[in-house]
């Protein structure tokens, strides 16, 4: 395949993800000529139907499923891993693991990437996660919270998001400009989230020595709700797509289009930015002078291309992106390309209410608990954020469909299983109590944690495949047991009925043991930190711009830059930091692009 316009472009982009989606297009409005080269397949707009019936189809739903993919560009998902029945467990596929606890979490090489499956949520990390590091653990960020502020509202207004200012400024503690209001209204909390409520604003649980109080809050989402008309100064928000009606689907497939996909931003990209998919790029051509001239990429036929560009920002997911920069031997002066691999962990515990709930209606989430993010405890352990699911057990025990199985098996009284209306009294009584908790653990950058490169094991283009050493350190295990007190007084405090059992098996590769009590966990997704952002070359990879430090015209986006992975879901603070990002790859542009002034060379000449 031939990139349209020539081989020389001002900006090549490599990943039309989240951020690579955003960079091109502020690169593109500003009128530079821009290509974005995406590894997988471009067939992803073609609207929910067909998503739809790929998910209908597919022999093992997961969240990757709907979404085309090719052998030419694997992507690692969720079905990969197993437990073993004595612990331990087996991986087989994409990534190549080696660490004592897997890294569990899957990403989507294809036009759009992750974004097309992610879950929505939207909220800010706290200022005081820019500075992990003062508490003993991780480390902190170059730059701070408040320049990013700007940017975070610009990554509201591009992604949509739905959220209430005064609500997380009293909540969570987050500092907004005076007046200023989301582009659209909160979006309305879910029948459980009011239960919660009732049930737990106000009182309060210990955590060690601290208590800590409790209040239901609803999270910002980037998925279509009531615009607000005191958006943006008074101008109001248009939103594209339709409004969120509820669907319990939103992962993988929002079937209202109200949730936010990169797909949203590229048909807003302006004529000078082209697309090519099916493109995997192989190295990045670093000239003997430092700079990155371009790439090389692979069609999916085995065709080699070269594209030229003034400037190349890597784009592609935090392991692909580790990948890139491996293959090519660039930037890795300080040794921490691949290292610091970070993920937010999450432990799940399910109970059953006392009363009808109704579940599995709306976004997976619509409201948690944030008052274990920050603090002292902190030093001790690792902070988390507590999500209320609104999708009963389906993360921790799957659909509702197992427990119909399981009823027919085992369900009666006497052992056997049960049928007709007592089946479908018993289900209906029981799948309308189910409800879970989501803890997203933060996880410190450990270098330890890391992607690297054995040619023994290569993919179907040749290219070797990403292997990973995955591990959680005692800190996170602590928080882990931490969240676990959590929930056993939530549960006591809601009177529900703990169901949370974690066990060696198929269904927990993630099982451990900690201090002789058993853990297990889920891996939400959010892959980072191996192209780690800091303020010297010699400890890190990118400068506060995510610019290379051994390559000026080199840029690494996305997740693979944060020096922490904090406890909120990271994609908001991804879109800000590649807005950001932008906004220094134009000056950049510019200032190449400047014409030469020659008055002082000619100062004093006899010009005629």
């Amino acid at each position: 395949m031939t990139a349209p316009g020539g081989r020389r472009w001002d900006v090549i982009v490599v990943g039309a993800g989240f951020a690579g989606s955003l960079v091109a297009k502020v690169l593109g409005d500003r009128g530079w000529r821009v290509l974005v080269l995406e590894a997988g397949a471009g067939a992803t707009d073609a609207g929910p139907d067909r998503a739809l019936e790929a998910y209908r189809t597919a022999l093992v739903k997961s969240p990757n499923s709907p979404y085309p993919t090719s052998p030419s560009a694997p992507s690692p998902d969720v079905p990969d891993l197993t437990g073993r029945p004595d612990g331990g467990y087996r991986a087989h596929g994409y990534l190549v693991q080696r660490g004592p606890l897997p890294y569990a979490s899957g990403y989507l090489r294809a036009n759009g990437g992750t974004g097309l499956a992610w879950t929505g949520l939207a909220p800010r990390m706290h200022p005081e996660d820019f500075r992990a590091g003062d508490f003993g653990h991780g480390r902190n960020w170059p730059i701070g919270y408040q320049d990013l502020e700007p940017y975070y509202r610009a990554a509201e207004h591009e992604l949509g998001v739905a959220a209430d200012a005064d609500e997380q400024r009293e909540a969570v503690g987050l500092p907004f400009p005076d007046g200023y209001r989301f582009p659209m209204r909160a979006i309305p909390r879910s029948h459980l989230d009011h239960v919660m409520a009732e049930a737990l604003d106000g009182r309060s649980v210990r955590d060690r020595e601290a208590r800590v109080r409790l209040r239901v809050t609803t999270t910002p989402h980037a998925r279509n709700g009531v615009p607000d008309p005191g958006h943006d100064g008074g101008a109001g928000y248009r939103p594209d797509g339709g409004r969120c009606v509820g669907h319990a689907s939103c992962v993988p497939i929002c079937p209202s289009g109200a949730k936010y996909t990169p797909l949203r931003t590229q048909a807003r990209w302006a004529p000078s930015v082209a697309l090519v998919t099916d493109a995997v790029v192989t190295r990045v051509r670093i000239a003997a002078n430092g700079r990155a001239g371009g790439v090389d990429y692979l069609a999916h036929d085995g065709r080699t291309h070269t594209v030229e560009a003034e400037l190349v920002v890597l784009a592609a997911h935090a392991i692909e992106n580790a990948k890139l920069l491996l293959l090519s031997d660039a930037a890795n002066r300080s040794d921490q390309v691949g290292r610091n691999l970070m993920d937010h962990p999450v432990l799940l515990t399910w109970g059953l209410m006392k009363h009808q709930i109704g579940p599995y209606r709306g976004p997976g989430s619509t409201s948690g608990l944030e008052g274990f993010r920050f603090g002292p405890a902190r030093a001790r352990r690792a902070p988390f954020r507590v999500e209320i699911g609104n999708w009963g057990w389906t993360w921790a025990l799957g659909p509702p469909d197992l427990r119909v199985a399981e009823l027919l098996r085992t369900g009666g009284p006497d052992g056997r299983g049960l049928f007709g209306a007592e089946l479908r009294r018993t289900l209906g009584d029981r799948v309308g109590r189910e409800f879970a908790f989501q803890f997203e653990m933060e996880q410190d950058a450990d270098p330890a944690n890391r992607v690297t490169l054995d040619p023994r094991h290569r993919d179907r283009l040749g290219l070797p495949r990403p292997v990973v050493h995955y591990d959680l350190s005692d800190w996170v295990k602590r928080g882990i047991a931490a969240a676990k007190g959590v929930s056993d007084q939530l549960m006591g405090l809601l009177g529900a009925e703990d169901r949370t059992r974690f066990e060696p098996g198929p269904a927990w590769p993630g099982y451990f043991e900690h201090e002789g009590r058993p853990y297990a966990y889920r891996a939400a997704g959010h892959g980072a930190g191996t192209h780690i952002m800091g303020d010297s070359p010699a400890t890190s990879v990118v400068d506060q711009w995510q610019r290379c430090w051994d390559h000026s015209n080199l840029y690494a986006v996305g997740c693979g830059s944060m020096p922490t992975v904090a406890t909120s879901n990271p994609s908001l603070t991804m879109a800000a930091l590649a807005l950001r990002s932008a906004d220094r790859m134009h000056q950049d542009l510019l200032a190449r692009h400047r014409p030469i002034r020659l008055k002082r060379a000619f100062e004093g000449a006899d010009l005629p």
